[in-house]
């Protein structure tokens, strides 16, 4: 993936190669490619998350999440390194709690993503640190009702979207939202728009309620919901 020219360079976080690469980065951002599907999508009232979710028979639930809730109003779905990930969600739901202490005030997605980023990029620029090698695509409804969806990486830099995929299946995914996306799209169908550009990348066999994780939050409540099995057996027998 990388010339041993610029091998030399990777040892500390803190250096820039010649070519203004920060190699560092550049390897947790590759940690990020490697991780498992997750999709975000939203409309203008709503949004929805999927997430392709890899475990064996064996395994408890706990420790495979990759849906995560922020505060009521606002989600995040992840692909990288879960560990990484729990310390930036932590930090995140302080940082909303202590915006509606201060400012009595539900914190907007956008306020949101921008504080995780500040931490984001501190550790691409501190020596004896590495970068965070995860990325996130937080998504929520804001007090005015607006919802909004950005893309952060381990650089610290942020994306709005509409529809957005990251992790391993990210090109093909983003490929089926490209031409099935409708900003005017129903809740309804926002419901499972993720759910079938995960049925995309996945075979149909594979693709079953153990194997993904959904959750939205929806205008009429504006509360964050995770499917429970059952749930997500009733999405997908619509598909």
């Amino acid at each position: 993936m990388f010339s041993q020219q610029g091998r030399g360079y990777d040892m500390a976080i803190t250096q820039f190669s010649p070519e203004g690469r920060l190699f560092q980065v550049e390897y947790a951002i590759e940690a990020v490619r490697r991780g498992t599907t997750a999709i975000c999508a939203r409309n203008k009232n709503s949004v929805v998350f999927a997430v392709e979710k890899k475990s064996s028979e064996l395994q408890e639930t706990l420790g495979s999440e990759k849906i995560f809730k922020i505060d009521n109003h606002i989600g995040v779905a992840i692909a990288g390194l879960t560990a990484d990930a729990r310390v930036l969600i932590d930090k995140g739901r302080v940082q909303a709690q202590v915006h509606q202490l201060n400012y009595d005030e539900k914190i907007t997605v956008k306020e949101l993503t921008l504080e995780i980023c500040e931490i984001l990029q501190a550790y691409t620029q501190n020596a004896g640190v590495r970068p965070f090698g995860v990325s996130f695509l937080i998504a929520g409804i804001n007090p005015d009702g607006e919802t909004g969806l950005f893309l952060t990486d381990p650089s610290g830099a942020l994306w709005g979207y509409k529809a957005f995929a990251i992790g391993s299946g990210a090109n093909e995914a983003r490929t089926y939202l490209e031409d099935n996306y409708d900003i005017n799209i129903s809740d309804e169908d926002l419901k499972l728009l993720p759910l079938q550009t995960l049925k995309e990348i996945m075979s149909e066999e594979s693709l079953n309620a153990n194997t993904c994780d959904v959750a939205y939050i929806l205008k009429e409540d504006k509360k964050f919901t995770l499917l429970t099995v059952e749930e997500k057996k009733e999405l997908l027998e619509k598909l």
